[in-house]
């Protein structure tokens, strides 16, 4: 839609006659040429061509400035954003353990980071609306994402994060206190955390009871995972099931520590066995912290005052070079009357 933005600007198209009408005529300080024939020329000057050529576009200028001040501009469709208020990180150990092959994909024993980035990729594409956020620990914990709209950057460096990058030990304390510190940092109605692990705090410099206090106290909700299998059949010699045994790949899991974090912090304690009982949790939790369904709709402006402003310029250019067509015509008009 069209639309100026000062239309009242319009009120100012007559001021040059105004001027023209109220204003005394200037008067010459030299006497005035007299020649013989110019009763004739003053004749032919209110006709002359040039001379109303001159005057329309001087008016065609004027009116083009005025348009330009009256700001023109174009209302383009609506168009609808997801709004939230809900800031959301995702803390993944990556942890030496989590190389451990207990989970099945698609039929075949695949490592655990495997498997939470498939079903976490599918999760943050589903999480329209709300700004999401990479933590990524070990021994350390680190920032990999800060809070954004973009999923698709989220889900590539969720994707790209290696065993080891951070250290082989686990410190849940301090991926707990990185993401609140992170969260607090931008104002937001829900401030949530989602915090993935396989194994026991080993690592970092904040008890992971500490760090659950400062989340509760800063208003963050933390949701834990422990993902790991109960049960997995290690080969024997060279491979063979000669002398293969089972073990519990999860025996090193502190469930119960995670399980106080989110107490703590009104949240909830989830276990993964696999990769489906895994997706389940992520689907339960897009129902505990739905995204916002609301759309906030705005219509793009485009200004376009730089048109009839660009236009009058060039006319402008245009009445500058009369003078100069208008001494030849009047040299050539000379010439016919001698």
């Amino acid at each position: 839609m069209f639309e100026f933005a000062l239309p009242w600007v319009f009120a100012l198209l007559p001021l040059p006659l105004l001027a023209r009408l109220s204003l005394p005529r200037a008067r010459p300080l030299t006497s005035a040429l007299k020649v013989p024939f110019y009763a004739e020329l003053s004749q032919r000057g209110e006709s002359n061509p040039v001379n109303r050529f001159n005057l329309l576009l001087l008016w065609l200028i004027w009116l083009l400035l005025v348009a330009a001040a009256a700001r023109p501009q174009w209302y383009g469709q609506p168009i609808s954003q997801a709004s939230s208020a809900r800031d959301l990180l995702l803390a993944v150990d990556i942890s030496g353990s989590m190389e451990t092959p207990d989970m099945l994909l698609n039929g075949r024993p695949a490592m655990r980071i495997q498997a939470v980035k498939d079903v976490v990729g599918d999760f943050v594409e589903r999480r329209k609306g709300d700004r999401l956020g990479l933590v990524l620990f070990g021994t350390r914990a680190y920032l990999q994402a800060p809070l954004t709209y973009d999923r698709n950057t989220v889900d590539t460096l969720l994707w790209e994060a290696q065993i080891g990058f951070a250290g082989q030990g686990t410190a849940i304390g301090d991926a707990i206190g990185l993401a609140v510190k992170r969260l607090t940092q931008r104002p937001a109605q829900q401030r949530v955390l989602i915090l993935l692990t396989d194994g026991a705090n080993t690592a970092g410099e904040i008890a992971p009871l500490k760090a659950a206090e400062l989340a509760q106290q800063a208003g963050v909700t933390v949701y834990t995972i422990g993902i790991g299998a109960e049960e997995m059949v290690q080969p024997g010699l060279l491979g063979s099931r000669f002398g293969a045994r089972r073990i519990n790949p999860s025996r090193d899991l502190d469930s119960d520590t995670l399980q106080a974090i989110a107490e703590r912090t009104g949240g909830r304690f989830f276990r993964a066995y696999n990769p489906q009982e895994l997706a389940q949790i992520y689907a339960e939790l897009d129902r505990l912290e739905p995204v916002e369904q609301e759309a906030a709709s705005y219509r793009p402006l485009k200004s376009l005052y730089t048109w009839p402003l660009g236009t009058a310029l060039s006319l402008a250019l245009i009445w500058a070079l009369i003078p100069a067509f208008s001494r030849s015509t009047g040299q050539r008009i000379s010439r016919e009357l001698s």
